[in-house]
């Protein structure tokens, strides 16, 4: 699929997208208010937004705290290290601060408890579980949508007493939010020839400069940084803003249907979080097919198996009748147990002697239990001590 990008110039992109397009962007929510899971093609964001009641700052009294914090682990790409802040998460970390506090998007008044005393300390972890390209956009999309789910808890204030009330007790309220600001990248080639949207981490790798403009669904810039060292026109980022509207206002309305979908369900009491993201019958592990085992003639089959068994197979003129066994042995294998038989070496220890006394003493003697050693055969004796082994020949 070749794309027209300029009068006389086309290019084709790896995944066969348009050169405006998004990959499928897909948000669900976890279990608990605030924690939003974003998935942007291959790439996986997870925010979760988390609250307590700290002193304010001494310049400004009477409003909240608004933390971001991104976590690049090795999870996501063999690039990231453990524990060690990169320069790609520093930056990630700045521009979604420019994007989110710095926009004004969250009423920060509203979270002051007691005027300089206690405020409401909003804490924003977003953990990239997959990295293919864009995590700005992801990282922005995850963080709004979680502080539009997130409900923080209903509190009093008598005095100096404050009192923080349960779910149970009282309803947790959502957060004062004006606008919902979203980032949208765009990335360069051959200095500005080539303009391509959402670029995934093969096309990243390659290019020469990355404009990102954070915007909301009222045509507002929010924030605008460039990167790479390319110098763009001002007919270039007239065009990507005209183009960031557009997305932001789509991506807006997904956002708004995703978190009323939600709400409805919680309050239908239907499967939300985790558990609505699981597609119902199909779990196949250990599952078998109906058709491959017929459970209707089992107690027929087991009936006429004993039946046969029962019935002695040998001859009544045979020189051993033994005993009827419920289980029928298989070639080569003896039975040892309470009322059977030992079958094993009973051929073998038939002596010649013992051929011609007639068919009773034999008979007789399989009644028995435990049969007598032959003479002149050597008895092995093993003694049951746990000390020491002994063995006892015997001539």
């Amino acid at each position: 699929m070749q794309i027209e990008i300029s009068p006389n110039v086309f290019v084709q992109r790896l995944d066969g997208r348009q050169t405006y397009d998004y990959r499928r962007i897909k948000v669900s929510f976890g279990a608990d208010y605030g924690c939003c899971f974003v998935e942007l093609g291959e790439t996986r964001v997870m925010a979760q937004v988390s609250c307590e009641l700290v002193a304010p700052k001494e310049s400004r009294p009477n409003e909240g705290i608004l933390f971001f914090n991104i976590e690049l682990s090795p999870m996501a790409s063999p690039a990231f290290e453990a524990g060690r802040q990169s320069e790609l998460s520093v930056k990630l970390n700045r521009q979604l601060e420019r994007c989110l506090r710095n926009s004004k998007c969250i009423d920060t008044e509203s979270l002051c408890v007691v005027s300089g005393e206690k405020v409401w300390q909003i804490r924003v972890d977003v953990h990239l579980l997959n990295h293919d390209g864009n995590l700005m956009d992801a990282a922005s999309i995850a963080a709004i949508t979680a502080l539009s789910h997130f409900r923080r808890p209903d509190v009093s204030s008598v005095g100096e007493e404050i009192t923080v009330f349960s779910p149970e007790e009282r309803d947790p309220i959502p957060l004062c939010i004006y606008h919902m600001p979203i980032s949208v990248s765009f990335s360069f080639f051959q200095q500005g020839t080539y303009l391509l949207v959402d670029p995934c981490e093969r096309e990243e790798r390659v290019m020469d400069g990355l404009l990102m403009i954070a915007m909301n669904k009222h045509r507002e810039i929010c924030s605008i940084q460039s990167s790479g060292g390319i110098m763009l026109l001002k007919e270039q980022v007239m065009r990507c803003s005209k183009i960031a509207s557009v997305k932001v206002s789509e991506i807006n309305e997904l956002i708004s249907k995703a978190l009323e979908n939600d709400k409805r369900a919680r309050k239908a009491g239907e499967r939300c979080g985790y558990a609505a993201s699981l597609p119902r019958g199909r779990i196949t592990a250990l599952k078998m097919d109906e058709t491959l085992v017929d459970m209707t003639t089992v107690m027929d089959t087991a009936k006429e198996i004993i039946q046969e068994a029962a019935v002695p197979s040998e001859p009544s003129s045979a020189k051993h009748t033994r005993a009827a066994s419920p289980v029928v042995p298989a070639p080569g294998v003896g039975q040892v147990g309470l009322g059977l038989e030992n079958s094993w070496g009973l051929e073998e220890d038939v002596d010649e002697e013992d051929e011609g006394k007639g068919e009773e003493e034999p008979q007789m003697e399989e009644q028995h239990h435990e049969r007598k050693p032959r003479r002149g055969v050597d008895v092995v004796e093993i003694s049951d001590s746990e000390e020491e082994e002994v063995v006892i020949l015997h001539p």
